[in-house]
Parts: structure tokens; C-alpha cells; sequence
């Protein structure tokens, strides 16, 4: 279990009053809700949990920084017109998915699930952790930045990594559509903090290589840099959105957090990395010969737009079917146990491992997490209706 005397605790304060407050006080300082089912408890990460989600890290960021990491990776695009202009040297963010399974000696251990070259939820979850702290009682000795650093140093790294010395008036935070977005709470949260602007991408106005926007007195403001939140299997569902600047076009702007990423860190990326921490992954047009235990994988499509979901009961009458297995990897199942004890029955959880890469020392930090509880097959929204204390959390690592 998680640290049982805090979960015991935690559990007996609980109200729904309190939830309810928590909730208010969100809704209050950011003028919206998240789009997604805040979860009624955070989660007390262990010691050697947290030691293990670090070796598993550093065995992933091994691979990311070999030396010939874009050769390996050039396959992640699944044709030419999508390769982003200007690709920088080293991914700026990276995020680790890892469901929290039990060995086989019973000890808490993480397993890789998805991973993506792409900022998340960074002061949401920040301010997310200082509302369960406001509501509930969170033990002194604990932290949502796993590796110790104070609330200052990370809001300070962040900063200077996104806006450095930039006017944050040409800063843009970059998505389609982001009033409507799940993340829009995100997307406030980011600009109260750095005082950066939000524009759906329709709104980028294009003059050869430079890119602009007009502010609320209709004057043009040259964007320097942009935080890119587009994602892109959502924005080719939307071939009807008028806009000036495609991705593919040569602009004057630094990315925080280059396109080609989201390719290269990405599903594409799971059959490449070995490990205790990893579950055996095959691309699917790669693999001459099919496991003999299928019912032990899970199929996923390479790119949420390639056709068909995950298929948890796979078959090969299923695999021939494919029309492209190019879009397709094989992974093993991952069995999350579920571990967070709660009113009722007891929770599985995700944590996702949330890094960047800091200029000052040129390597990737592990900076913040977020945590996914759930109560049914699987770990998406659709599989947890009418379940309580599930959806999105933060975890306290004990320091």
C-alpha cells in the first residue's frame, strides 16, 4: 500500500464539504473548472516507489540521449509533411506515463505505459497540490516535485525555460481551439503565472517569416516564441480550421518544445527501450512472428487518428484485418494493482513523470507528476463514470 498512516488519515478526514471546497477554490481562482474529474485524494508516493520511478527514468532517458536518437526515431513520421522546420538538438519536455503494478515480491513497482516529447499540465498541477494542501491535511516532509526542489526554484526554472528573457506579451501559448479544451484551466493557470498570451492557432497572422497577432487594441505584436499545446492528432480532425500558419512553414520563432518531438518521444519509441520498468513492446510491421501468448498484449494505434482504438482482447484474425501495420504496435498488458485504498473499493494509479530540460545544466530535470486514479478496465475518463475518488491527482513524494 501507499504509505498506509497517511492514507488511514487522509481517508478519515475526508468530507465531501471539503471536497466541495476545494473545488470552489479552484473554479474561484481561475475563473473555470478543468475539464476532467478532479480526484477526491491525492496520493503519498514511498521512498523506493520513488527511487524506482527514477531508475526507470534514467533508463529511459538513456535511449533519448544516445547520439544517433533522430536516426532511430526517424520513422515516427508517418510521412514528410509534417517534419517542423528548425528542429533543435534535445527535446525540451518529456513526460512519462508508468501504471503502478506490484513485483514479485510484492513491492510497488512502476511500468511505462506511454510516454510524449510535449509539455503537460505544469501549473495546474502546481496549483492543484496547494488546493489539496488548503483543504485537507498534507503532512509536512512531503512534495509534488520529486526531486526536492522548492516551489520557488520551480516556478523560477519554468520561467526561464519558457519566457527567459523574452516581453512574455510575445510569448504565445499555442493550441486549437483552447477555450474549449479540457487543459483550458492549464492554459489560465500558465498565463496568471508568466503573464503570457493564449491564442488558438487561427489567430497567428503571417507576413513572410514573421508571425504576429493583434492585441485587444488591434495592434500587432510579433510572436518570438511559442509553447506549442497543439496536439496534432487532434488538429488533422479539423482540416476545416482557416489559418495562416501551418507547421511545416519556415518562421521567424523560437518553439518552446519543437513540434518533431511529439513524434519522435512518442508510442514510436516504446519497442527501442529495454528495462525492468518497460512492458515488451513490438512495432507491429516490424514483428515477423507473433507472440504466441496474444492475449498478454494490448494492440495501439501509433497515432490516436490512425483508425481504431486500443484493442485490450487481441486476436490475429484481428492483426490481419489491419489495412496498415505500420500504424500499429504490439505491447505487453501492464497489470496495475490497484493500490490506493478510498472509501470503497480500492483505486489503480498513473503516474505520470513530468521533466525539462534546464538550459543552465543542459539535462532533463524531473520537475513536477501528475496521477491518474481509476477504478475500471481501464484508465480513461469513459471507464470511470459513476466511480468516486478516481480522475486526475497529485502525488506527494515523501523527500
Amino acid at each position: 500500500s501507499m504509505i498506509k498512516e497517511y492514507r488511514k488519515a487522509y481517508i478519515e478526514e475526508f468530507t465531501q464539504e471539503k471536497y466541495q471546497a476545494l473545488m470552489d477554490d479552484l473554479k474561484q481562482r481561475f475563473g473555470t473548472l478543468p475539464g476532467f474529474k478532479v480526484a477526491e485524494t491525492p496520493i503519498f508516493i514511498p521512498h523506493k516507489l520513488r527511487q524506482r520511478l527514477f531508475e526507470a527514468t534514467a533508463d529511459i532517458l538513456k535511449v533519448i540521449n544516445r547520439p544517433d536518437f533522430k536516426e532511430l526515431t526517424q520513422g515516427a513520421f508517418y510521412n514528410d509533411d509534417i517534419i517542423v522546420p528548425n528542429e533543435d538538438d534535445h527535446p525540451k519536455f518529456i513526460q512519462l506515463d508508468f501504471g503502478i503494478c506490484l513485483d514479485e515480491q510484492g513491492e510497488l513497482t512502476p511500468k511505462l505505459i506511454e510516454l510524449q516529447g510535449f509539455p503537460s499540465l505544469f501549473y495546474y498541477q502546481e496549483a492543484l497540490a496547494r488546493t489539496y494542501r488548503r483543504h485537507f491535511d498534507i503532512p509536512e516532509g512531503f512534495s509534488i516535485h520529486p526531486n526536492s526542489i522548492t516551489h520557488a526554484e520551480f516556478l523560477e526554472l519554468l520561467r526561464s525555460e519558457i519566457v527567459g528573457d523574452t516581453d512574455p506579451k510575445r510569448v504565445v501559448i499555442l493550441e486549437v481551439e483552447p477555450e474549449k479544451q479540457a487543459t483550458a484551466i492549464d492554459f489560465k493557470a500558465t498565463e496568471i503565472r508568466l503573464g503570457v498570451k493564449t491564442l488558438c492557432l487561427t489567430k497567428l497572422k503571417k507576413r513572410g517569416k514573421t508571425l504576429f497577432y493583434l492585441d485587444e487594441d488591434g495592434e500587432e505584436v510579433k510572436i518570438e516564441k511559442i509553447y506549442n499545446r497543439v496536439i496534432f492528432d487532434e488538429l488533422y480532425q479539423r482540416p476545416e480550421l482557416k489559418r495562416e500558419f501551418h507547421f511545416v512553414d519556415e518562421v521567424d520563432v523560437e518553439w518552446i518544445g519543437h513540434p518533431n518531438w511529439f513524434f519522435r518521444i512518442s508510442k514510436y519509441l516504446m519497442p527501442f527501450l529495454k528495462g525492468d520498468y518497460v512492458p515488451k513492446s513490438y512495432l507491429l510491421d516490424k514483428l515477423e512472428v507473433l507472440p504466441e501468448d496474444l492475449q498478454n498484449y494490448v494492440l495501439k494505434p501509433l497515432y490516436s487518428f490512425a483508425g481504431t482504438g486500443v484493442q485490450i482482447n487481441v486476436t490475429k484474425e484481428i492483426i490481419d484485418a489491419l489495412p496498415n501495420k505500420s500504424n500499429y504496435m504490439l505491447q505487453e498488458k501492464v497489470e496495475y494493482h490497484p493500490v490506493i485504498e478510498t472509501l470503497d473499493v480500492p483505486a489503480k494509479c498513473e503516474i505520470r513523470i513530468m521533466l525539462i530540460r534546464s538550459s543552465k545544466t543542459n539535462s532533463m530535470q524531473i520537475i513536477s507528476n501528475l496521477v491518474r486514479l481509476s477504478k475500471g478496465e481501464m484508465v480513461g475518463v469513459r471507464y470511470n463514470k459513476d466511480k468516486n475518488w478516481v480522475g486526475s491527482s497529485a502525488g506527494f513524494f515523501e523527500i
